[in-house]
């Protein structure tokens, strides 16, 4: 058996390795659409669903690992900005204020999946404009749910964190060590 990550995330690549957890990627093209009726939670794990489900066709005897995270705030669901300009409203939402990252992840192996996701909460600082333009100038807000990156230039904008910095950045690390070790057996890696 091989541990596959169905992601093309390297933050979360970068995660897999710190956990000492051999993997092949496999990135499956998965449109990723939201449903405006989903809660957070269940739009992250409905994603990350999807690309387990994606990836286990090609590797049907292995444990597949997929994961996806959304950020909330006022009960609307932030993904990935489209544009610029798009990547600058959300980040004048996220101005000043909570909000609050789930990190959707789902673990498959043939048929059998199990299903978790894990909130933290973000307080960003009041941003002005100017910063607003200049963070989104880098272009890391792109590939970012809420557009930004915590691990990267992003942690300018971030006054604090409740919860596991790890999921923020997009895999809950501790908790998908203790689920893979429950949902595989004793000795997985």
């Amino acid at each position: 058996m091989i541990y596959v990550l169905a992601s093309a995330s390297p933050r979360r690549r970068e995660l897999l390795a710190l956990l000492g957890i051999p993997f092949e990627v496999h990135a499956p093209n998965v449109e990723e659409r939201l449903d405006p009726a989903w809660t957070a939670a269940q739009a992250a794990r409905a994603l990350a669903r999807q690309k387990a489900a994606a990836a286990a066709r090609d590797f049907p005897g292995d444990c597949v690992i997929a994961a996806d995270t959304i950020v909330e705030i006022d009960g609307i669901l932030l993904g990935k900005p489209t544009d610029a300009a798009g990547a600058a409203r959300m980040l004048r939402l996220l101005s000043g204020r909570e909000h609050r990252v789930i990190t959707g992840v789902c673990l498959r192996r043939g048929e059998d999946e199990r299903v978790f996701s894990q909130e933290s909460l973000v307080r960003f600082y009041g941003l002005s404009d100017e910063e607003i333009g200049a963070y989104v100038r880098t272009g890391e807000p792109m590939d970012k749910a809420g557009a930004y990156g915590i691990q990267g230039r992003g942690a300018l904008l971030a006054e604090g964190i409740t919860g596991d910095y790890f999921n923020v950045v997009g895999l809950p690390a501790a908790r998908l060590a203790r689920e893979l070790k429950s949902f595989i057996g004793e000795g997985s890696f």
